[in-house]
């Protein structure tokens, strides 16, 4: 995580959120620094993917706060939140099947005028995909689990977000490609002050790359620690 005493680029104060009249998130508190990635940890239904849903601006917010890069944007539109930085991954369909690889890279993209940025911002994808080059003109739909979610990352990355949310990116891969991606995610936070949310069930993997972890239980956030305490714990079955 940087070092410096920059303002968070993400903070979450007191966030309700749900579907309709069906309120799952109560009151959560999270915060995301440049360069920090907080993993965000829990079962499936405690909450996370409704959270980051409702940060990017998918879902209403029922009550609470959102700044964003300092603004809030408790109100704002998804895409309001993504021409300002902020990028989302889902768990599945993340990738437009029936377009290539390059199709699909150039379209996460499309929303920056400048194409020299946009250029650079495919070479930093070619350099940390390199498989995505020999694949360019290859349908992302017949691609492996693993090549498709490297596939959406590069789409993430061509946006040049400030903050990416990742929901379950190990979610069926094979330990291998999950080590390869969360590297990545790590590499792109050191060097870039890249801030992440990352969604988590595999809580070995995430703490190899996380700062911080919250951790969601029937919608709340029951304990906040650093990567160093959670890994000190002998073990998370009482958390989950």
């Amino acid at each position: 995580m940087n070092g410096d005493n920059r303002a968070p680029m993400l903070t979450v104060d007191g966030l309700q959120a749900g579907y309709g009249r069906k309120q799952v998130v109560f009151s959560v508190d999270l915060r995301v620094e440049p360069g920090e990635i907080l993993g965000v940890l829990g079962h499936n239904g405690s909450g996370k993917s409704t959270t980051i849903r409702t940060i990017l601006g998918i879902n209403p917010v029922i009550g609470g706060t959102i700044t964003f890069d300092g603004r809030d944007v408790t109100k704002a539109s998804s895409r309001h939140n993504v021409k300002a930085g902020m990028a989302m991954i889902p768990s599945e369909r993340f990738v437009f099947a029936d377009l290539s690889v390059i199709d699909n890279l150039l379209l996460g993209g499309a929303n920056d005028p400048d194409e020299d940025r946009r250029a650079k911002r495919l070479e930093l994808v070619r350099e940390l995909f390199p498989m995505l080059v020999d694949r360019a003109n290859q349908a992302a739909g017949t691609m492996s689990g693993g090549q498709q979610r490297m596939v959406s990352l590069g789409m993430a990355l061509m946006a040049s977000p400030k903050l990416l949310m990742l929901d379950e990116p190990s979610l069926g891969l094979a330990p291998a490609v999950v080590q390869q991606i969360f590297a990545t995610v790590r590499r792109l936070a050191d060097t870039e002050g890249l801030a992440v949310l990352l969604l988590e069930q595999n809580v070995g993997q995430a703490l190899k790359i996380v700062d911080r972890c919250s951790v969601m239980r029937s919608g709340r956030v029951i304990l906040e620690e650093s990567a160093a305490e959670m890994k000190a714990r002998e073990s998370y079955w009482e958390l989950f």
